[in-house]
């Protein structure tokens, strides 16, 4: 019998095991009204940081130097906008006002760490002046001139401004140079024909200076108020400040932390860079979007479409800057107004994800050091000695011949094409890595890759013309432009070689920021703006090639300088291409570095994490982040990728990562092996059942990932998702939900046999018993010994599963078990789709079954709203229904009375019913 205790306690601290010093999460929100708005805080806020600089300047003897002009005193602390950012300067008050800046001298902090700005921008510093606007077919159009030069090179005198009412919840605002064209992403977006009628926002502008208002029709609240500092648009410098509703403030990846962002003066830096994950640093992917949650529930995002080096820096006020170094300003607004919707109208912009293979939602093992194709055969068969369920058997770059692409080591991985072959007989999978760096130092003729691709001028090229050689695991390597179409034909051409030995059905593209283990190449890079630009943003390294190319290498669709954050998209759209046109089915592709609108070509590992408590727990806010981003098929490595893993470890991280979207346990050379089947009998079994209850739920998950596709929806979302009016969701990152429906709540902590998780108010099914819990909206402890992870089922919902097997294929062959969730009215709903699994396109060729599940007044309806002889092949054996007040006398199918079981925690069973899913049937309890 589960057991449930009441806590008064908040939810534990985020991820601090094995850490120290973590900024306090913020705790607080409200409205802003624009800065310079006279009001009794502000008036407090002025009087006490003016008090506080006179008393600093008494007992510091005058180290702060004189004092400042009355116009810099009247900016509180936390309104103060940087006018100094570089890093690795120290800000001197002769270098602050030769930018017309405020200078005000702030305690010293502990290194590392970021405080108030000492230069800061005065309220009359000059900016842009709107000197015209003018009404468009979709919105407006106007001009923007500077008056007076700002500090970078090249500022661009005239701007113009394009703004697009596009739909009632999206608007569309793009500065860029009024006279010149300048590098844009080449990405798809939507054309919209005419402007929105109805829209929940309204935009109005300050003239002089020129400033963005963006308020939310229903509420008056300001989601954008560009006033608050000067708009900057030099060639290489673009900065734009805005003023937040709240502190509750989501995205902005690739970064390792909490899923909500501190606002303390906290600056993100998006350069794709191959790190391993750690606090504070710029990881693999570049995702400009950020998610706000407002007062009273509602949210909206901002995606700025710039794929340059770039750093959004957050601070107290709450306020928010732009700073990227190229491209144009080109905004989206979504306008929700709550946190799902959001992120579809983001999705409507990049685009859906791709539908993923049914077998990619399976259990995939890897590890890199495997040594030989017979080795890893051998983890295969013990996996399948224990039963353990397993979809994917991967290999890392061992299995090559030096680490060179499209190569197969054909001593130790000699075996690797008979391997294949029993795989797939046993209804299993083979996935590879590939990396971008192609090796340049074979004897000619000896290795087509290279050979071939220097022929055709597919890989990038130094300022001089000639491909840049940099390193990687093979040695010197050259790398492939992917923003060239011919590169995407050469790809294709070196996959189908190597799959005509090795038939391979998916592919993990590795090293794509893209990674060098050189800083540029080895030359090094070039004097000039591109490798040495005017302002460089906080990336780790202090330099835009620390570990990847030249930012000045050529490239075909333009320098990398522009590319960069691209190269990985463009890689994945490349390979998901080429695996379609191989195999003729749905591709299968993770990639490591990302950015907006990759989930239409891939999904995203977390990358090289360590095997640490810490780690484990950081994964959640990665995997809901990339949630967000519009990737769901996301997770990290389970039991941890470098340094080694313990039994109590990786069996609390399998029980984690079984409710990945993408669950991969992924191992490092020279570590203990840390795949399920060489642990004691009571972890492998706890891994086993966790592992077939994930099977169990596929055609649940596939259902999500289905409404992802099809409209946007989130697979792991946020409990604030689901709950925007519960604040106490708001900063809740331990835990998430699968779609709306199922609560997931795992240990993250060592030696413990209990878990505290949050549970918001109404009634919540323990998924194994379907015993109910009744909660109000707090803290529950819950037991949760080794082999146990706590699953709840919410009130209302109906989730199809499926008696479990080793493999997709097994289990899809299976009889589905409905459980049936009652609400407190007696009522439940849920859906199920249903194809082939791989075939592309089954949604849009109508090749597939589309199953509605509802319950009202005691009768359970299965309603088919499209049929395909898929769904002819399975049947419903069981409908288990949760929450059944009082015992029925008798239990009628189609009219029939049927046997049935009825449990004293209120639980209905009725099996045996044989019906199959391409017929819709009634139930009824008497």
């Amino acid at each position: 019998m589960k057991s449930y205790q009441k806590l008064t306690t908040t939810q534990p601290a985020a991820c601090r095991v094995e850490e120290e010093g973590a900024a306090p999460m913020p705790s607080s929100h409200g409205k802003l009204a624009p800065w310079w708005v006279g009001s009794g805080l502000l008036v407090a806020a002025v009087l006490l940081s003016t008090i506080t600089v006179w008393v600093l300047r008494q007992v510091s003897g005058g180290w702060l130097g004189p004092t400042p002009p009355p116009k810099c005193l009247l900016v509180p602390e936390s309104h103060r906008f940087d006018c100094y950012p570089e890093r690795r300067v120290v800000v001197t008050q002769e270098l602050c006002e030769s930018r017309g800046c405020c200078f005000i001298q702030s305690p010293p902090l502990a290194e590392g760490k970021q405080g108030v700005p000492w230069c800061f921008y005065p309220p009359d510093f000059p900016s842009y002046t709107l000197e015209s606007l003018n009404q468009t077919a979709l919105g407006m159009v106007g001009l923007l001139v500077r008056r007076e030069k700002a500090y970078y090179p090249r500022d661009v005198e005239k701007l113009r401004l394009d703004v697009a009412f596009e739909t009632d919840t999206r608007l569309h605002i793009k500065i860029t140079d009024a006279a010149n064209p300048r590098y844009e992403v080449p990405l798809d977006v939507p054309r919209v024909m005419k402007r929105a009628e109805n829209p929940i926002y309204s935009l109005n502008f300050s003239w002089d200076p020129f400033g963005v208002l963006l308020q939310r029709k229903a509420t008056g609240t300001v989601l954008l108020n560009t006033t608050v500092a000067p708009l900057i648009f030099a060639d290489q410098f673009l900065q734009i400040s805005t003023s937040l509703p709240s502190k509750f403030l989501y995205g902005l990846g690739e970064h390792r932390g909490s899923l909500l962002h501190s606002l303390d003066w906290n600056t993100l830096t998006l350069w794709a860079r191959d790190v391993s994950p750690t606090e504070s640093f710029n990881l693999y992917g570049a995702h400009p979007f950020y998610l706000l949650m407002e007062e009273g529930g509602n949210a909206h995002g901002v995606f700025l479409l710039n794929s340059n080096a770039m750093e959004v820096a957050l601070q107290p006020a709450p306020g928010l800057t732009w700073r990227t170094i190229g491209g144009v300003l080109d905004f989206y607004i979504f306008l929700g107004p709550d946190p799902n919707m959001v992120i579809q109208q983001y999705q409507q912009v990049i685009g859906f994800p791709a539908m993923p293979p049914i077998w990619a939602l399976g259990f995939h093992l890897c590890r890199w050091g495997y040594g030989s194709s017979n080795e890893t055969w051998q983890t295969v068969r013990a996996m399948r000695n224990y039963q353990i369920p397993q979809d994917g058997q991967w290999n890392d770059i061992d299995y090559m011949d030096g680490y060179r692409d499209f190569t197969l080591d054909s001593q130790k991985f000699a075996s690797l094409p008979s391997l294949v072959e029993d795989l797939h007989k046993h209804g299993q999978h083979y996935v590879m890595i590939l990396d971008p760096g192609i090796s340049s130092t074979s004897p000619h003729g000896s290795y087509w890759p290279f050979d071939e691709g220097l022929r055709r001028g597919l890989f990038l090229n130094t300022t001089q013309g000639q491909p840049l050689i940099g390193q990687v695991w093979p040695g010197f390597t050259a790398f492939a432009d992917f923003s060239n179409p011919d590169t995407h034909q050469w790809w294709l051409e070196n996959l189908q070689h190597f799959y005509a030995h090795v038939p391979f059905d998916g592919l993990w593209i590795d090293m794509n920021e893209p990674s060098n283990f050189m800083d540029g190449s080895e030359d090094g890079c070039p004097p000039g703006e591109f490798d040495n630009p005017p302002y460089t943003p906080a990336v780790l390294g202090d330099s835009l090639s620390a570990k990847t190319v030249c930012a000045s290498a050529k490239q075909k669709v333009s320098v990398h300088y522009n590319l960069h954050n691209l190269y990985g998209l463009m890689e994945a759209k490349a390979t998901a291409s080429a695996l379609i046109k191989i195999r003729g089915k749905r591709p299968f592709v993770i990639s490591r570095s990302t950015f907006p609108s990759q989930g239409r070509y891939s999904g995203h590992w977390l990358g090289d994490n360590r095997s640490q408590w810490k780690d484990m727990c950081y994964s959640i806010p990665g995997l809901l982040s990339f949630s967000l981003f519009g990737i769901p098929l996301v997770g990290a490595d389970i039991c941890g990728f470098s340094g080694s893993t313990s039994e109590e470890l990786c069996t609390r991280w399998m029980q984690l990562g079984a409710f990945y979207p993408f669950a991969r346990n992924h191992n490092t050379q020279n570590e203990k092996a840390q795949h399920p089947a060489v642990f004691s009998p009571a972890a492998r079994t706890a891994m086993k059942d966790v592992l077939l209850t994930r099977y169990s739920l596929l055609p649940f998950l596939y259902t999500l990932f289905h409404r992802a596709h099809l409209q946007g929806d989130t697979v792991a979302r946020p409990l604030f998702f689901e709950f925007p009016w519960d604040v106490a969701t708001w900063e809740l990152d331990r835990q998430f939900l699968w779609g709306r429906s199922l609560l997931v709540t795992p240990v993250l902590e060592p030696g413990v046999d209990s878990v505290t998780g949050y549970v918001p108010q109404g009634t919540w099914y323990d998924f194994y018993t379907g015993s109910s819990v009744n909660s109000s909206g707090e803290m529950l402890k819950m037991s949760a010994p080794l082999e146990h992870l706590n699953l709840h089922i919410r009130e209302g919902s109906i989730l199809p599963t499926q008696k479990p097997g080793t493999t997709t294929e097994m289990t899809r062959g299976n009889p589905l078990r409905l459980i049936v969730a009652l609400s407190s009215h007696a009522t439940a709903w849920g859906d199920l789709f249903w194809d082939d699994g791989e075939s592309l396109d089954t949604f849009e060729k109508g090749n597939y079954s589309y199953v509605v599940f509802n319950v009202t007044q005691n009768i359970f309806t299965s309603t088919v709203l499209h049929a395909s002889t898929e769904a002819t092949k399975v049947t419903v054996g069981t409908l288990s229904i949760f929450g059944v007040q009082k015992p029925p006398s008798k239990v009628l199918l189609n009219g029939q009375e049927k046997p049935f079981s009825y449990l004293d925690n209120q639980v209905l069973n009725v099996s045996d019913l044989g019906m199959s899913l391409n017929q819709g049937f009634s139930l009824q309890w008497l």
